[in-house]
């Protein structure tokens, strides 16, 4: 509703009751928006961070792609290690084509409609040869970075781990010392009546979190913690 418009005049304007006119109710929005109901206030950009399925034709330019990859540079790195490793492809190149297969029959069917496909790698040892055992955190903490930029820029990513990994390797030659990590399918949001009613339903159902005492624990486990209510 536009900010000062009252309920009668948009039930005028539509056609509701007291219009003179006979026409269809609204339809529901066809580009989903969905904003986290958190219990405490955290940023906007964390409650506005979403994975849709549905992407609009628009492409994603080198420039706001890089600003993402930049985004996901400066997340935070066990010994500054930084092992993420980025592999990415747009929209009507061959290697986008070649991704798609690399992905479940699944996540074909809403993917192949990205602006660009990003293939997560990560370097599980040291330049030493010593055993990184937190190159997989470190990169998931730079595709956090990464999609939270993203959300900021209007885009919106879904990440994927139902890929075949031997067909992404033989595809992408990724060398041996790479550990295939997550697809990312990165875009504009877009019309949700474009996906199969299954995804339909889906893209547009209520957002939900475990509550903060399934999971967080004061002092021992498995001693659940009671926080207070915000404000309080």
């Amino acid at each position: 509703m536009v900010k000062g418009e009252s309920a009668r005049s948009v039930a005028a304007t539509r056609g509701g009751p007291g219009s003179g006119k006979n026409v269809p109710p609204p339809q529901l929005p066809t580009t989903v928006t969905k904003e986290a109901p958190t219990t405490y206030p955290v940023h906007p950009l964390l409650r506005q961070r979403w994975s849709t399925l549905a992407f609009d034709d628009r492409p994603v330019s080198d420039a706001v792609l890089f600003t993402l990859l930049e985004a996901a540079a400066w997340a935070c790195s066990s010994e500054n290690e930084q092992p993420w490793r980025y592999v990415y492809a747009h929209r009507g190149e061959a290697a986008f084509d070649a991704m798609v297969h690399c992905l479940s029959a699944g996540n074909q069917v809403w993917a192949q409609r990205a602006a660009a496909l990003v293939l997560c790698v990560a370097q599980t040892h040291s330049a030493n040869g010593r055993l990184n055992r937190f190159a997989l955190h470190d990169a998931g903490a730079a595709n956090t970075t990464l999609l939270l930029q993203a959300t900021e820029l209007g885009l919106s990513g879904r990440q994927m781990g139902g890929f075949n990994h031997e067909q992404t390797r033989r595809a992408l030659a990724l060398p041996p010392q790479l550990e295939c990590v997550v697809f990312t399918a990165l875009g504009y949001p877009g019309n949700a009546d474009g996906l199969p009613e299954s995804l339909r339903d889906q893209e547009r159902a209520a957002r939900s979190r475990k509550p903060l005492h399934e999971f967080v624990f004061h002092q021992k486990w498995p001693s659940p913690a009671t926080p207070d209510h915000p404000g309080q």
